[in-house]
């Protein structure tokens, strides 16, 4: 450890090497290289772990011997781990030279304790740290078929703060390892975490109305650095401890069959526009990080202030080093693009074909194995879902699926067809991509109303945000079943509990990869708040007392997914065909398209003729007489779901499915059926 004596002369320079970029620690000492476009003067600045406020080491680089091109570099010997630092620039003769983070460190030093700044101004510093070797027991990706995903969106502080989680370690990676076998229980094989890189949660300055207290960022769609990790996420402080916890969370999600997914955000940086703080990308070449026009204003098409620059052959390269780190060093499975579409935008702005920063992507040899999921809309109102890149090597968010199904749902008119080619899988969409792998299908996101709120809210109600209810979406394609909010009314209880289960039904019985949120399973609200950003509180934590309040609902959503899981012929690799699938109506074979009575039925034909299902919706106010077709020769269909009965017979235990002798039945308003075959009984 390098002590707060050392003097200048134990340190000896030498030029260093412009790459790797970074701080790169050897046994002799430590490489620093940076890139920075039209420097007079760069200073490495170095700090102990016992001092941060006064540097114990200044070292101005020398343009003559530390510069190549527009990479400056130095090699500090006999400097050990444990050092933070940072870089000093000046790039005008009279302008206050510029401290500056470097975009390459692999952890930070910044405040330890959520919404607690250790001083006022939030201002991180790279640091150097050799952690102990983490021993991976040869671990190995999942490698899961993208067709057999069960995606679990969730927020890694949301999971485990509240107290009625008895964790050891709320709030944390390690916190997310104690539950694990909860996970397992439900039926979920991938997690896809919310922002996890270096954030500042406290950068939010609106207070909440109603109690006076300041928000937060919690989301933390406001990356400050693409390398290190959230320091609030790790339990332990030491320096070296949080790497260490996330890989041990992910080596143990792995031996569980789990694989890991982060939510990463390369379209915008926490340093906003002209405004916003200079810490890194803009004290380094602003033009090559962002988008900027000719009067050197930010353009905007993230929605945050700025731009990140994507397709810049610099930006270019530090996207793919940073995910190349992730997937080589912490053995990550996947991404999700957060509003990916920037990410095909030219430096101006416009769109592009054949975008080089997602070819490179989608090309790279590190890269081939891992699974990338796109939101392919952004700010700006490019809007890609379904063009975003050919084949199946990219997955996109399906915003689309996601509206369709809960206008039908809900019961909005004429949508019958286009609810029944979301389920296929959207070949509307994907067909030129030839597989239904390629979209995400999903009700509810981490954006927007939760799943008991979509069913109980007409109007956002988002005042303790600080906005005046003017943040959030306007358009929910909810339905409150007949009042705002809450109710003792049993009858709408009742009808959004069916409302719920129906729609949670049509997600898990689709063709594609159906994507799930943390709560949803106990029908977790929000109390109507549909842009939940900045609430680190109830509103956002997953609340575990609260699954014994709903436990009907729970095992229903459970059941749901384990019966997916049984069932091939709801996974396909593949778009279905007319072996594949049949349509119905209310008579067998007739889906009487141009008939807007709100229903729909099919049956999924299995190979071996022996697994087929049906599956019917009646998303009408009024009951229906429908006729079943005939189930294979030898085989007769059993009830597994009946979403209007009440828990437990909602979903029927495998030895529970009783026999359906008669061909005609009578479904209920607002309700969906699922009927599997299975070899014939007497009477």
């Amino acid at each position: 450890m390098v002590a707060m004596e050392k003097k200048k002369s134990e340190l000896s320079l030498s030029h260093g090497t412009p790459f790797p970029y970074g701080a790169t620690l050897t046994d002799h000492g430590i490489n620093f290289s940076i890139y920075v476009k039209n420097a007079l003067q760069i200073t490495l600045v170095l700090f102990t772990e016992e001092n941060l406020e006064q540097p114990f080491q200044e070292i101005e680089l020398d343009p003559t011997i530390n510069k190549c091109g527009n990479v400056w570099h130095i090699f500090v010997q006999n400097l050990t781990s444990n050092v933070a630092y940072a870089f000093r620039i000046s790039k005008q003769d009279d302008q206050t030279p510029l401290m500056t983070l470097d975009p390459y460190a692999k952890a930070l030093v910044s405040h330890y304790n959520w919404e607690k700044l250790d001083t006022e101004t939030y201002a991180p510093l790279g640091k150097v740290i050799n952690p102990p070797e983490f021993d991976w027991e040869n671990d190995q990706p999942p490698r899961i078929p993208m067709q057999d995903l069960i995606i679990y969106e969730m927020h890694v502080r949301g999971f485990t703060q509240d107290e009625s989680s008895h964790t050891k370690n709320p709030g944390t990676f390690l916190g997310i390892i104690e539950k694990i076998p909860y996970l397992k229980d439900l039926g979920i094989n991938a997690i896809e975490l919310l922002p996890v890189f270096e954030f500042n949660e406290t950068e939010a300055l609106n207070k909440n109305p109603k109690t006076n207290q300041n928000l937060c960022n919690y989301f933390g769609y406001s990356t400050v650095n693409f390398f290190s990790l959230m320091n609030r996420y790790a339990y332990d402080h030491e320096w070296e401890s949080i790497i260490n916890e996330f890989k041990l969370m992910v080596k143990e999600l792995h031996k569980n069959g789990i694989e890991v997914i982060l939510d990463v955000v390369y379209n915008h940086t926490n340093e906003g526009n002209q405004d916003g703080p200079a810490m890194s990308f803009k004290n380094l070449d602003k033009n090559a990080y962002y988008m900027v026009d000719a009067d050197g204003n930010y353009l905007n098409f993230s929605g945050c202030g700025n731009t990140f620059n994507a397709n810049h052959p610099v930006t270019r390269e530090y996207i793919l080093d940073s995910l190349r780190y992730w997937v080589t060093e912490m053995h990550v499975d996947g991404f999700r693009f957060d509003l990916s579409t920037i990410l095909a935008r030219s430096e101006n702005g416009t769109p592009l074909n054949n975008a080089p920063v997602i070819e490179a992507i989608s090309l790279d040899p590190i890269l081939s194995e891992t699974k990338l999921i796109a939101e392919a809309w952004d700010a700006g109102g490019l809007y890609q879902v379904g063009t975003f890149y050919p084949g199946t090597r990219w997955a996109e968010w399906n915003g689309r699926y996601r509206d369709v199904v809960r206008r039908f749902i809900k019961g909005t008119p004429n949508h019958k067809t286009v609810f029944a080619t979301a389920v296929c899988g959207s070949q509307d969409l994907y067909g030129w991509r030839n597989s239904p792998i390629c979209s995400v299908n999903f009700i509810t996101a981490h954006d927007g109303f939760s799943l008991a709120d979509l069913v109980s809210y007409n109007e956002k109600h988002n005042t303790e945000n600080g906005e005046d209810n003017r943040d959030g979406f306007d358009h929910n394609d909810s339905w409150n079943c007949g009042v705002e909010g809450n109710t003792t009314n049993k009858k709408i209880i009742q009808l959004r509990e069916r409302q719920m289960r129906n729609l949670f039904v049509a997600l898990m019985v689709s063709q594609g990869i159906p994507m799930l949120v943390m709560g949803d399973e106990y029908a977790h609200t929000r109390y109507g708040n549909n842009n939940t950003w900045c609430q680190d509180n109830q509103l956002n934590w997953f609340l575990w007392d609260k699954i014994d309040f709903h436990p009907g609902f729970h095992r229903f959503y459970r059941a749901v997914i384990d019966f997916r899981n049984q069932h091939p012929i709801l996974k396909n690799p593949t778009f279905l065909t007319e072996e594949d699938i049949s349509w119905h109506g209310i008579h067998p074979f007739h889906p009487d398209w141009d008939n807007d009575n709100r229903f729909i039925a099919f049956s999924l034909n299995s190979k071996n003729k022996k697994d087929g299902i049906y599956v019917a919706f009646n998303a009408s106010h009024v009951p229906l007489t429908i006729h079943i077709p005939t189930p294979e020769k030898g085989q007769q269909w059993r009830w597994v779901i009946n979403t209007w009965n009440p828990p437990p017979d909602d979903f029927f235990d495998e030895e529970l499915r009783k026999p359906l002798f008669i061909n005609s039945f009578r479904i209920q308003p607002n309700s969906a059926i699922l009927l599997e075959q299975a070899p014939a009984v007497k009477r």
